[in-house]
């Protein structure tokens, strides 16, 4: 390859990893300059590792003559007791930190790796799989490396020169993948642990120590029912997999309604709706409705499996709340303070005495706008610390919200997970 082109894709590389074009996009820019450049490159994939609760890596493949780039994610444990991997060429690389693995194509009777067949199968003659490891310091949880294969289908195969030039490239490509990789793993860590918009905002670089923001909210503090007795009678790991599926049913009700979760407080759940008032209070009723129909449909599915089920109840309060962050030189938290806070907390504490899963302040009555339909009082209350009674309501039984029937339950919204899924 003339070394002109050669510098001319070096300094592509750089500049879209600088302007940070998704990894899928790389790939492809890459593999079609390669070609341009006369190396003749039928088929290429790239996968990096990643730091995630579920994900454990992605492979992006690109075939020459197809639209795009196939994305394919790989779960936490996908590898274990997996024969695709340990036969496959990538396994080698990785068990024996080897840089490189050559395979000529033109004999398939000495194909030593199954997926070779595959690949000789387009009409590949030669294969090369490579793995650029990244050094100690950068190693984050199974990002270790970029590993990558390419295989191409000019009759003679690639010559010397041609994989000494693939790899030196794809050196250039790996830190590319690199650096969106760990741009990756920051977005995904922030906005996991600390919540979407609390991740953006953070990432963003709003992480000045007292910086915050005066908002009216929507608050949802939700607990879960009869924990601590579960978690005196069973097994640490069902204890898990409980909290676990009901934090799911709730928390994915509150994102798929538009809110924020702030953090888990136990198996509490402190949660902000930050729109309009009225639209505020409509996607926490929104959020609700969710939550009791996905909560009714794993219990009956936990029920049938013979495992612990359980509830939970939740209040809904709109006030006057500091969003920033609050803490020590040396540990900081984004999160929400002010008394609006105190009272939803307190207001939640009276459903057992109530004997309501869901309990909803005079404040948030008030701003529901058209929803106020929805509700129906339960006369008035004196709060812990709170100087002033205060109405509360609950959601009206004898309305025709689906939250009370089980078929637009089960036609609204996704069933939830079978047990050993969750």
């Amino acid at each position: 390859m003339d070394a002109t082109v050669r510098q001319s894709i070096v300094d592509w590389i750089a500049e879209q990893s600088l302007a940070g074009l998704p990894p899928a996009d790389l790939l492809d820019g890459f593999c079609r300059r390669l070609n341009d450049a006369g190396l003749a490159i039928n088929r290429a994939r790239g996968a990096v590792g990643t730091l995630h609760p579920v994900l454990e890596s992605t492979s992006y493949i690109w075939e020459r003559g197809t639209d795009g780039v196939e994305e394919v994610s790989y779960g936490r444990g996908d590898y274990e007791d997996n024969e695709a991997w340990t036969t496959s060429p990538f396994f080698v690389l990785w068990s024996t930190q080897t840089r490189m693995l050559r395979r000529r194509l033109i004999d398939p009777d000495r194909h030593d790796f199954p997926v070779l067949h595959e690949i000789w199968a387009t009409g590949a003659t030669d294969y090369l799989a490579m793995s650029h490891w990244f050094g100690e310091p950068h190693v984050i949880g199974e990002m270790e490396s970029f590993v990558s294969s390419w295989a191409t289908n000019a009759p003679d195969g690639f010559t010397d020169d041609q994989v000494a030039t693939m790899d030196a490239l794809v050196a250039h490509l790996a830190v590319a993948f690199k650096v969106v990789a760990m741009a990756g793993i920051a977005r995904n860590l922030a906005e996991t642990y600390l919540g979407r918009e609390t991740g953006r905002r953070l990432l963003a670089g709003q992480i000045d120590r007292g910086e915050a923001e005066r908002l009216r909210a929507v608050l949802w503090y939700s607990d879960l029912e009869g924990s601590t007795r579960i978690a005196d009678t069973e097994t640490p790991d069902a204890v898990i997999d409980l909290l676990n599926a009901y934090s799911d049913c709730l928390v994915t009700a509150v994102h798929d309604n538009g809110g924020e979760v702030l953090k888990f407080i136990g198996d509490g759940v402190l949660a902000v709706f930050t729109q309009a008032e009225a639209d505020a209070c409509s996607r926490a009723l929104d959020a609700v409705r969710q939550a009791l129909c996905t909560v009714d449909a794993l219990n009956r599915s936990r029920r049938q499996a013979g495992i612990p089920v359980t509830g939970f109840s939740v209040a809904l309060h709109l006030g006057d709340v500091f969003y920033g962050n609050i803490g020590s030189v040396d540990r900081l938290d984004f999160t929400v303070i002010g008394p609006a806070v105190n009272e939803v907390s307190r207001i939640e504490g009276l459903s057992r005495s109530l004997d309501q899963t869901i309990v909803i302040s005079e404040a948030f009555a008030n701003a529901c706008g058209s929803q106020r339909r929805r509700l129906v009082s339960l006369g008035r209350y004196a709060l812990r610390g709170i100087r002033r009674p205060q109405e509360l309501f609950t959601l009206d039984p004898t309305s025709d919200d689906p939250a009370f029937d089980e078929r637009a339950c089960d036609d609204k919204f996704p069933k939830a997970a079978a047990p050993g899924d969750v």
